[in-house]
């Protein structure tokens, strides 16, 4: 039966929602804006259709033309363009559509060509885009033709057995064709005479791309409907493959005390709590992945790229040890990614009064950003108080799903700042005009304000909204709009 008192507070927060949607009218908001408040988490349904959606990487030294290519691909200016390298730093990712057909374009930063650590420049860039693709766009300039950086990349192409279309980029006229079929001496295949600044040549470029392009993406960062997949990181020798074979009942990854022996992530169909799980066991993450060399850099990557395969990450820790950098250094990789987490403390049972007590200090000091993360005390060895991993991932992953109705977040913001407003700063004090979640996995809101909002009301704000709604298990996103009034 329902509680009549449940319609009566929601009548309340619909009203302060359409109140502070009229307030809104009063300030200058761009299309994106409106389009933002117009949209207000309509599209949350969609995300498993944009899951399916195939994913085509972009990837070349800088300055060859990605992004303009983009732009092309795309038919408006979205990418960032300036005649200098390396504008492009981060993956960025675009819905895109040939001939009826949609995919997800992602563009990637380009690299500098360092004479001393070429393949690392073009490694961090190029592997964890290629991993995550299910085809590539490799761009060329072909007035400058194939050089030493291109010929490293074509090395993690066919290791990767990506299909993949090569485009000659920067053929803006016929004369210029011979020199883009020099680079059929790459082994990848036709070369595409391509002018991404003119469009010349793009739409024979895209059907070759259509011709190898899945119909459904088989590396979905995370697909509705299946198992709900898990990446087992931490550090080297905290015991992820021990956990693997627990869980798994059997001896499925190589197990040893040499730290370092996992080299690829390995993915495990496992039954655990009454429901099967997609567990994905990882190289241990050593240090900052620039100063890592040969095969244990290449660990690192596709470490990184199962996290952001993954829907939720369990961090192990070693108990027996001090929390150390590179554990925290972990935790940060799982947030960056928006990714839902569980801290697991293993080797629990060799530990003793003294360490406990210790070790609760350490993680008071060293793991307070992620106070909000469910944490469960395991052995690997003996299996003890595994059945514990279900119900925290369960809570994360909840969480991590969660969706807070838009009335129901305004009028709990206007309660908190009524309580606690904003401190002044130089006579103005900032107002909250209206929030709203635009999306989740991770939660991620959007206030639009009067004024700048601090840092520490910022995170106050995201400490109130876990209080009173729970997020246990994931990060949130809160990120500030300001807008002023409109002038009459």
């Amino acid at each position: 039966m329902t509680d009549p008192t449940d319609h009566d507070v929601d009548a309340s927060d619909a009203t302060v929602e359409h109140a502070l949607r009229v307030g809104l009218d009063d300030f200058d908001l761009s299309d994106e804006d409106r389009a933002l408040l117009d949209a207000d988490g309509a599209d949350f349904g969609e995300e498993g259709e944009a899951g399916g959606r195939p994913v085509v990487a972009i990837i070349g030294r800088p300055n060859v033309g990605k992004s303009t290519l983009v732009n092309r691909v795309l038919g408006r200016r979205e990418a960032v363009v300036e005649d200098v390298p390396g504008v492009t730093r981060d993956r960025v990712a675009y819905d895109a559509e040939w001939s009826g057909r949609d995919f997800t374009l992602v563009d990637t930063g380009g690299w500098e060509v360092d004479a001393s650590g070429i393949h690392l420049r073009v490694a961090e860039q190029a592997e964890v885009a290629i991993e995550l693709a299910d085809a590539v766009l490799f761009v060329v300039d072909a007035t400058v033709g194939a050089t030493d950086t291109d010929e490293a990349v074509v090395k993690l192409l066919r290791r990767s057995k990506k299909p993949v279309v090569l485009i000659a980029n920067k053929v803006d006229d016929q004369r210029t064709e011979a020199e883009a079929a020099a680079l059929w001496s790459f082994g990848l295949g036709q070369p595409w005479p391509v002018s991404a600044l003119h469009g010349r040549g793009t739409g024979d470029a895209l059907d070759a791309l259509l011709e190898v392009l899945p119909e459904k993406s088989a590396v979905a960062a995370y697909q509705r409907g299946g198992p709900r997949r898990v990446a087992l990181v931490g550090r080297p020798n905290v015991g992820k493959s021990s956990l693997l074979n627990k869980l798994a009942g059997e001896d499925r990854v190589v197990v040893d005390n040499v730290a370092g022996t996992t080299r690829d992530p390995v993915d495990e169909l496992i039954e655990l709590g009454g429901q099967t799980w997609r567990f994905v066991d990882t190289a241990g993450i050593r240090r900052r992945v620039h100063m890592t060399r040969g095969a244990d850099f290449y660990a690192s990557l596709r470490t990184q790229a199962a996290i952001e395969k993954a829907e939720v990450a369990v961090v192990l820790i070693d108990a027996e040890d001090n929390i150390a950098e590179q554990d925290i250094r972990v935790v940060q990789q799982v947030i960056d990614a928006g990714r839902a987490l569980v801290l697991a403390f293993n080797k629990w049972d060799l530990l003793d009064e003294e360490r406990r007590h210790y070790l609760e200090r350490e993680i008071e000091r060293d793991l307070a950003m992620v106070s909000w993360a469910p944490r469960v005390n395991v052995s690997a060895r003996t299996g003890r108080h595994l059945e514990r991993l279900v119900p925290a991932l369960e809570v994360a992953l909840d969480s991590w799903d969660q969706r807070i109705p838009t009335g129901k977040l305004n009028s709990f913001l206007g309660e908190v700042v009524a309580a606690h407003p904003h401190p002044v700063r130089s006579g103005k004090q900032p107002r909250i005009l209206f929030a709203t979640q635009v999306s989740t996995r991770p939660p991620r809101f959007v206030i639009f304000a009067s004024g700048f909002i601090e840092a520490g009301y910022r995170r106050f704000l995201e400490r109130r909204l876990r209080e009173q709604f729970g997020f246990e298990g994931t990060p949130i996103e809160l990120s500030v709009r300001v807008r002023e009034k409109r002038r009459r």
